[in-house]
């Protein structure tokens, strides 16, 4: 199985990073009255839809990974080139879209998480779409309340992950619950990323939120007290930081996803890191078309392609989450090795929208004063 690091070099890789890439000013690109969607959400081929232009550009985050294979078969069912531009990582990938709002990076977004979609919702960034694939029926079951601007394309668990290997080899008993990370005898073995630059980040401090009610503050102060070390992103925090043996950094407890463990078995069988279950966060990622699309048919398109049984099916390998579809199978390896949280972590959208900005800033004065 392909690691981590590999996933996200070739998501780089195809993604492009200048905002130049923006849809073309070709007048072909503006959509018809009545788009009609470019694949369904079965894997089998369609014909080119009418009305969808020639070109389509994706703004996603630098985790993002999909086959070559998959894009091509929905370039030549669509009749669309797609170009994709990764502005960092998700929580970057909405202040940018916000920032931008009044010309778009592009025509569809994926990658907004349940975690700031409320504030990218309340900044208008996204036009409603409802998708009629066969997909969006399960997709429903999280959507964003009172909302028709987002559509779920898959869903996991940020945790804690450890480097078992580390702690086998230090004959130091692994933590296993939040609270259990205030001992000394973890100090400083903690990377964390920072939750106004990232969606994991931010996930995990809404973990600390649900666990700790009123007295999260303290729990932060402690924490840091421990020292604490804090990324921009989840991917420093990951590949930088972590002391598991494909990465070789000096953090064996780090923030990453309760599906991150499989792809660092070894090719014998032998696992070499755990997903804490205890500190969990459930999280989904959604797709939507962007206010002042150039191409809002073709970027309708996408959405519907994304829940397609291709592209579905495509994520645990890729982006290693689960996807929203039941019709799609999952790595057999991850019934061993990345179980979900059975009592993740959670709050309302209702309570992340009215506190969210105020907790980001009072952590940023508790741990980066």
């Amino acid at each position: 199985m392909r690691t981590l690091r590999t996933a996200a070099i070739a998501a780089i890789t195809m993604s492009t990073l200048a905002l130049a890439a923006c849809s073309s000013d070709d007048p072909d690109t503006e959509s018809s009255d009545s788009p009609t969607a470019a694949v369904t959400g079965s894997s089998e081929p369609t014909a080119a839809a009418g009305g969808l232009g020639t070109e389509v550009t994706v703004v996603t985050h630098d985790s993002f990974a999909v086959p070559d294979d998959v894009i091509s078969s929905f370039e030549e069912e669509s009749g669309l080139k797609v170009t994709f531009v990764a502005p960092g990582d998700g929580g970057t990938l909405v202040n940018q879209l916000i920032l931008t709002k009044d010309a778009p990076l592009g025509d569809v977004v994926f990658g907004v998480d349940n975690t700031f979609a409320s504030r990218a919702i309340d900044e208008d960034v996204f036009a409603d779409y409802t998708s009629s694939a066969p997909a969006a029926a399960q997709a429903a079951q999280y959507a964003v309340p009172d909302s028709a601007a987002l559509t779920a394309i898959d869903f996991s668990d940020v945790c804690l992950n450890i480097d078992t290997t580390w702690f086998d080899a230090e004959g130091v008993t692994p933590p296993a619950t939040l609270e259990d990370l205030l001992s000394p005898d973890y100090k400083g073995l903690l990377s964390v990323t920072n939750p106004a630059t990232s969606s994991p980040g931010l996930a995990f401090l809404l973990a600390t939120i649900a666990a700790e009610g009123d007295g999260w503050q303290d729990y932060w102060k402690a924490l840091d007290e421990n020292d604490l070390r804090v990324t921009s992103s989840w991917s420093d925090t990951y590949f930088t930081d972590f002391s598991a043996p494909n990465y070789g950094g000096d953090y064996p407890i780090v923030l990453s996803y309760a599906s991150s463990p499989p792809s660092e078995v070894t090719e014998d069988g032998t696992p070499t890191t755990a997903a804490l279950l205890d500190t969990c966060f459930r999280q989904v990622e959604y797709a939507g078309v962007l206010n002042g699309a150039k191409n809002p048919a073709a970027a309708e398109a996408v959405v519907d392609w994304m829940l397609s049984d291709a592209f579905q099916a495509s994520i645990p390998g890729e982006m290693y989450v689960y996807p929203v579809s039941t019709s799609v199978d999952i790595p057999a390896a991850w019934e061993e090795f990345a179980p979900l949280a059975t009592t993740p972590w959670t709050l309302t959208p209702a309570e992340i929208t009215a506190n969210r900005d105020d907790w980001i800033r009072q952590w940023t004065d508790i741990v980066t004063p």
